[in-house]
């Protein structure tokens, strides 16, 4: 399957609390639109690896994803190896997207900064014909996106570029919190996290907001790149 936007993340919830509303974007577009996770977040104060990998699945249905796999790397004690890279390598060769989203360069977590340093060379080494890899015992052709780029996470970041996600907000926010463990429940007895309080929810919001103001629009997911964009048209520009 070729999907046009894949979505690499260090954990499951990554992608919907980074670029979910983007997602769900270009899925109206009638884009493909797939996710692969590096770990189960199995490591999390809240829920379960068995639980998550159901929280993932529940909110693949909400935004609509074409697929959905999880390289079931350790979550919190992943490395830069080689056999790691890979496993990245074997996904974006499977899906030759033509745009790639990872996650953010430097953030509170500090799978998100490893990921995206380990994503983004994989993703070079996959447009590399000598470098082999074989799925579903089939050889791989080589592949190399036409753009990276990485959503901002916990960190405040100025953004290189804003998508206007307006009208996606209700959507994006049900596939957050498909993560029923993971997210705000007045109901639950589980220990709190840092991401368990009504206030993380509220920051959630608040960034949106911020970076929608910079774009002139009510909520905005925000991205930097690894290179300059190009346009063919600057009035295609909000």
């Amino acid at each position: 399957m070729k999907l046009d936007i894949l979505v690499l993340a260090a954990h499951p919830d990554d992608a919907e609390l980074g670029c979910s509303g983007t997602i769900l974007k270009h899925i109206k577009q009638g884009k493909k639109v797939g996710v692969v996770d590096f770990t189960r977040g199995e490591l999390g104060t809240r829920g379960s690896a068995e639980i998550r990998d159901q929280e993932a699945a529940d909110s693949s249905k909400i935004l609509g994803l074409s697929a959905r796999h999880n390289l079931r790397m350790a979550d919190g004690f992943f490395e830069y190896t080689k056999e790691n890279q890979l496993l990245i390598i074997e996904q974006v060769r499977r899906f030759q997207p033509d745009v790639i989203l990872i996650n953010a360069e430097n953030d509170r977590h500090p799978d998100h900064g490893k990921a995206s340093k380990l994503a983004s060379d994989a993703i070079f080494l996959s447009g590399l014909r000598k470098v082999p890899t074989t799925w579903e015992g089939q050889e791989q052709e080589a592949w190399r996106p036409k753009s990276i780029y990485r959503y901002i996470q916990d960190y405040y970041v100025t953004p290189d570029l804003v998508v206007d996600v307006t009208d996606e907000w209700e959507t994006k926010m049900k596939s957050v919190m498909a993560f029923k463990t993971q997210f705000y429940d007045p109901e639950s007895d589980e220990p709190e996290s840092p991401i368990s309080s009504k206030e993380f929810l509220q920051q959630i919001e608040g960034r949106a907001i911020q970076y929608g103001r910079l774009i002139g629009a009510k909520y905005g997911e925000g991205f930097t790149t690894q290179r300059p964009v190009g346009v063919h048209n600057l009035l295609d520009l909000l």
